[in-house]
């Protein structure tokens, strides 16, 4: 089966449930400060799962693109990835465990869809403890299904619970499906989750809980479902393979690399490994750069992580003897090329791509070279502690020049040295901002929390990106912001600092829309009714989808309007005073806004 038969499927199955099918967000979060990038497919869904109502109904389904890092040093085995598809369907306080179990197997192993060897299948349930019960509505539902009771794991929370992100909020139990990817001959009649065969394939959550700040356990008002199907490992297992890189979605990639650096994949286990790590990170940096967003390499949040994924894969390229000047571009063409059916904003972007691969591929150059003569001096002045590099200078090296601890442990082998990685770790542990949890921010809106100044801070960045517009032009779109209780960040397209005097014509602008009270309204319709009547928004939605669109003023009093999930507060003159606070750049042609309400 083909990646796209497999995405077609999911979307005409769940569409025959009566199932709403929305298109994959961006990889770059809207409002939320608590993760980089959209971890998963629920992440975007999040307002709906605490209790908005989606101009879809109450059923939808999905292929979202996500980016995880927290298993980054996973990334080189068989089954983890970087970037990867996430199939997803949703219930919005609409059915709820029985018919998720049975749509789940249905799906699986009916051969009017994926038509799997019942045989091969096994599940997993939540065992229960002393905050929630065992879960025996999903245990008798696999049970009428025919799966023998041998093959149903009662596992514990670390296992089969989801939730909460935070202290508190709404998590519960999950069941598990796996598939046996051994031999068939050998197939055990008992499930062991603890044996690697038994590969992960798809995760029904079950939403039926609100953790209390007391840490008491409450049901909830609204259950919701919120299901995962990794694609790449499900193509897998589909065709047969025991490794996803074999898999349509990643050998045009692992043949280019086999070319330009004259190895064979599969030749040695270091060789493989460096192949995959080579062939993820320079896909997902492609899918990060390649958005709308216009995400840059830098030091700091979602360009931080591309810096590291570039220059990882450089490294690895590097132990491997690949030479050719600029060559992560080649990778990512193939990328662009085996996407651009899927996701047609890679080949609009790919010109930006490009170039900042080769940026980052000379001042990666450059970088090598002055961490080589830092290490030579270290050396040289013997900083070490008996044969010992301690783990501070290692991440000084890193952190100044970039220089990467593979090459520091390398390089200090050569000299009879060791590193001490571990004091190495608890400096890259303080300093590093990445996305730490698989499905973070469960937050109304997806702002920092449900306060009130949150709200408020939402509108007024609304109100904010118009006055930008009408002071600077046209060519001002959002590139991503992060707003807390306290203050908004705000980031948008500009080429060149901002003046005082614009600075002072935009806070006048937006508290002039303060002061007249104006209207908050909210209308759902299509997206090309958005599109006619001129609201602001990323248009990576597909034809025909239904948005919500907020419009703030009346008749010939409009200050904004803009697509947007919300929530939003319902007059203008809840707000304040609104300050910017600080303007300065943040990446090649992006501004950065802070600013508050007073």
């Amino acid at each position: 089966m083909k990646a796209q038969e497999l995405r077609q499927k999911y979307s005409e199955f769940f569409k025959s449930k009566g199932h709403a099918i929305i298109s994959s967000s961006s990889l770059i979060p809207e409002n939320d400060p608590t993760v980089l990038f959209t971890t998963a497919g629920m992440h975007p869904l999040v307002p709906y799962l605490m209790g908005e109502k989606h101009p879809l109904g109450k059923r939808l389904a999905d292929v979202q693109k996500c980016i995880r890092t927290t298993d980054i040093d996973e990334v080189g085995d068989a089954t983890h990835h970087t970037f990867f598809e996430m199939l997803g369907n949703w219930s919005l306080g609409d059915y709820f465990k029985k018919e998720a179990i049975e749509w789940s197997w249905e799906f699986l192993t009916s051969p009017e869809w994926l038509g799997l060897d019942k045989n091969r299948l096994a599940v997993s349930v939540f065992a229960g403890d002393e905050d929630a019960p065992f879960d025996e509505e999903a245990f008798d539902i696999w049970k009428g299904l025919g799966i023998s009771e041998k093959r149903i794991a009662r596992l514990p929370k670390k296992s089969n619970w989801w939730g909460p992100a935070g202290e508190t909020g709404p998590c519960g139990p999950d069941t598990e499906m796996f598939y046996w990817v051994g031999s068939p001959s050998e197939i055990p009649a008992e499930f062991n989750d603890d044996n690697s065969l038994w590969v992960e394939i798809w995760n029904d959550v079950f939403m039926q809980f609100n953790k209390r700040e007391d840490g008491q356990y409450e049901l909830l008002a609204q259950k919701n479902v919120d299901t995962g199907m990794g694609l790449e490992r499900t193509l897998a297992v589909l065709n047969g393979l025991d490794d996803n890189y074999k898999t349509e979605l990643f050998i045009n990639l692992i043949h280019k690399i086999e070319r330009l650096s004259n190895k064979k994949y599969g030749e040695s286990s270091e060789i493989t490994r460096a192949m995959r790590i080579i062939a993820d990170h320079l896909k997902a940096a492609t899918f990060i750069m390649g958005g709308d967003k216009g995400v840059t390499p830098s030091n700091t949040d979602q360009g931080y992580v591309v810096r590291r994924l570039i220059r990882r894969a450089i490294r690895y390229g590097k132990q491997m003897g690949i030479e050719e000047e600029s060559w992560t571009k080649e990778v990512a063409k193939i990328v662009v090329h085996d996407y651009a059916y899927v996701y047609p904003e890679l080949p609009k972007n790919v010109n930006f791509v490009i170039e900042r691969l080769k940026e980052e591929e000379a001042k990666f150059k450059k970088t090598l070279e002055h961490g080589l003569k830092e290490f030579n001096e270290l050396e040289n002045k013997r900083q070490t502690t008996d044969d010992r590099i301690n783990g501070k200078t290692a991440f000084d090296l890193y952190q100044t020049y970039g220089f990467p601890l593979e090459m520091t442990v390398e390089l200090a082998k050569e000299k009879g040295l060791r590193v001490d990685v571990e004091e190495f770790n608890k400096e890259l542990e303080k300093h590093q901002e990445l996305s730490r949890t698989a499905s973070a921010g469960m937050f109304k809106g997806g702002l920092a929390d449900a306060s009130e100044e949150s709200k408020k801070l939402h509108t007024a960045a609304h109100l904010m990106l118009a006055a930008l517009r009408k002071v600077l032009g046209d060519h001002v779109v959002q590139k991503g912001s992060n707003i807390t209780a306290e203050r908004l960040r705000f980031d948008f397209s500009h080429p060149e600092k901002m003046t005082k005097e614009q600075i002072e014509k935009v806070e006048k602008i937006v508290n002039e829309a303060i002061s007249e009270d104006l209207l908050v309204a909210c209308d759902e319709m299509s997206l090309e009714e958005a599109k006619k009547i001129n609201a602001m928004g990323v248009f990576e939605s597909k034809y025909g989808e239904r948005v919500k669109v907020y419009t703030i003023g009346e008749g010939p009093k409009i200050a904004s309007r803009e697509i947007c999930g919300g929530p939003h507060v319902e007059r203008t003159g809840e707000l304040g005073k609104f300050k910017i606070l600080k303007e300065e750049s943040s990446s090649a042609g992006v501004r950065r806004i802070k600013a508050i309400l007073e």
